[in-house]
Order: structure tokens, then sequence, then C-alpha cells
């Protein structure tokens, strides 16, 4: 999780990263409450420091794609953006309140470098619509970028498969009488039989 990594084109939409694909979006009236716990202050914001848990509300749009959860503020914020790669949520919490509307809580494990610290959480409220079609499509592709990521690190910690070569002996110079250098893999004289 990071704040203001998100890349912008003119118009304050989202660069896509490569092969990345937008699953949803919602264009207005996304509003994300950060809670950051005591933490040293990020670099432009007034969150962090030494007095407890610190807030920050912005209000906006929201991109899902297959990678990411972005979110972009409204002009004039406290925070310009917030990108969340999919695979660092930790989890997920759909909250029905006695009192106020429906929100969903999110458990992030932060970007190294990404402006905020381990324990951050986040809370997405959206105005005038309802949540479960979010939250679904969010589980979706959260529960496959996980998926995926596991995939790539079992085939990177698989290990090559080896083969027998007979032709990288290596010739054996006219006149030479010396028995030829058996291939690797071939089984010594002794245990032919």
């Amino acid at each position: 999780m990071a704040l203001n990594w998100a890349m912008l084109d003119q118009r304050r939409n989202p660069i896509p990263l490569p092969n990345e694909v937008t699953v949803l979006s919602i264009d207005d009236g996304a509003e994300v409450q950060l809670f950051i716990p005591n933490a040293p202050p990020v670099q432009g914001l007034t969150a962090g420091g030494t007095g407890g848990e610190k807030k920050l509300k912005e209000t906006g749009r929201i991109y899902l794609t297959d990678q990411r959860l972005l979110f972009i503020a409204s002009p004039n914020p406290t925070f310009e953006t917030l990108t969340v790669p999919l695979s660092n949520i930790l989890s997920t919490s759909f909250q029905q309140p006695v009192f106020g509307s429906n929100y969903l809580e999110l458990e992030i494990r932060p970007s190294p470098d990404g402006g905020l610290v381990s324990g951050t959480r986040a809370e997405i409220r959206l105005k005038d619509r309802g949540l479960f079609q979010f939250v679904g499509a969010l589980e979706k592709s959260r529960e496959r970028a996980i998926y995926m990521k596991r995939q790539a690190e079992s085939e990177a910690d698989t290990l090559p498969l080896y083969e027998t070569r007979s032709a990288d002996r290596t010739p054996e110079p006219s006149g030479s009488r010396a028995p030829p250098t058996p291939a690797p893999g071939d089984l010594p004289p002794a245990y032919d039989g």
C-alpha cells in the first residue's frame, strides 16, 4: 500500500501497469478513510508522528484492476492517491453499523517506502450505491491475484531438469589409445551386468 504512487494522466485517470485490466470503476462518491498507527510523519502529510493513530479522509474515485485497488481523491486533497496491490490486502470485513452507512474495512500490508506503516487500515464507503457488487468484485480479483502470485513463486522455486547428452563427449585425437570417457549419466563399466 502506498500513498501518492499512482501515475495519473492529464485528466487525473490512472495510467495502467503493463498487462493490467480494469475490472470495475466507481467514478464518484467513494470515500476512503485511512487509519495510520503511531508512525513517523509522511512527507507532505500531517499523518504520523507521536500522537497515536492518525486519520486521513478523502472522497473521490475507485478503480479495481486485476492487480491493484486504486483510489484517486478529488482536487485539493489531503492525499492524492492510494495504491494497494491486491496481494497486499491481508483481510477484508464488511461492516454494518447500527448507526451509519455500511463500509468495507481492509487490513493492508504497506509497500516498502510507500509512506505508510504496518497496522494501517482503510475503510471504504460508497455514496448513493450499494457496496455488495464492489465487495464481490474485490474478493474475486484478490483471490485470483493471490493465486497467480503463488503460482509464480512455485514456478520460480522448481529446479531445472537435467538431461544426459552423449554429444558432449570430446573426440579423442587419432592415435590415442586411452579408453573413451563415459558421458555423464552412463554407468561405470563394472555395473554393466
